[in-house]
This record gives C-alpha cells, structure tokens and sequence, in this order.
C-alpha cells in the first residue's frame, strides 16, 4: 500500500506539474518520463510512508489542506508586508524564542513548523515534542514577549490548524 500511495500522489504531481507544455494534452513521453520518475520516488519512499499511506489518500485531508491554503497564504502575505516594513525602517529585533504548543504527534510538528518557516521573518530552529515547545527565530520579537505563554503571536492560527490537519 505505501508503494501504491506513493506512486499515484507522484505520478498526479507529475501530471499537475506538467499540464499544457504540450498543448492541452499530455505528449507520450511526458506520460512515459512520469511513470519512470514515480516508480523511482515510489520506491525511495516507501519506508518514509509506511503503514499511514492511507491518509496520503484519504479525501478529506486533501480538502483540509486546500482549505487551510487561503489561511496559509494571507499569513504569508503580512508577514512580507511586515518584513517590508521593517526593512524600510531598519527597526528589527532579532532573536530566537521558545513558542510553547500544544501538538500530539509528528505530523503536526511539522505542519506547524512548515507553516511557521514559510512565513516571512520567522525561521523554526528546532521542534522539541518532549518539550511540547518550538524554538523560532524571529525578526522582531516585541518588548515582553522574550518568553510567550502561546503560540499565538508567532503562529495566528496556524497551530489550530495543525492540529486539525495532523490527526
């Protein structure tokens, strides 16, 4: 099954990605090159996979994930706003905190810290689930907040998201 998982989410990748360079259809090489290159990351990444590949399939998720993209993306969009700003005025104070969470599993660390790294001005360090804490560099760390009680101020609502979408 993780083999079977890993193929058809490679090869649908393969088709998104390569979609009208050759007119509306795809030409039979790009449908050949695709089949070899998703039996090659298939196989790589059947032990990554392992017994959760159902979920990769699972419908659901996917409608998850789809609807979390605005949310990812408006973050995104202030921070570059803000990271603009700050450049322009020179008024940064960068620094590494611990930003407590309250995560289950690995999925959800990682959901969380992807999201918190691809918004601009913030960089995950490290991700201690014994800890139940992440350590993020921060392009400004405001006056007080040294030491967060939540996520909040460093996540939005990217950590309720991760929740929802880990499970």
């Amino acid at each position: 099954m993780p083999f079977i998982a890993a193929f058809i989410l490679s090869y649908l990748l393969w088709l998104v990605l390569t979609a009208g360079t050759n007119g509306l259809l795809w030409s039979t090489q790009e449908l050949i090159a695709g089949l070899i290159f998703s039996l090659i990351v298939a196989y790589a990444t059947k032990d990554v996979i392992g017994e959760r590949a159902g979920r990769f399939l699972n419908p659901v998720k996917w409608l998850g994930f789809i609807a979390y993209s605005p949310v990812l993306f408006w973050g995104m969009v202030k921070a570059n706003l803000q990271v603009a700003w700050l450049v322009i005025t020179g008024k940064i104070r960068p620094g590494i905190v611990r930003v407590p969470v309250d995560l289950e599993n690995d999925a959800q660390y990682t959901i969380l810290s992807n999201s918190i790294t691809l918004t601009p001005g913030t960089l995950t360090i490290d991700a201690c689930p014994e800890e139940k804490a992440l350590y993020i560099h921060w392009i400004k760390i405001p006056e007080g907040m040294e030491r967060l009680e939540s996520s909040e101020p460093v996540a939005g609502p990217f950590e309720k998201w991760a929740r929802r979408l880990g499970r």
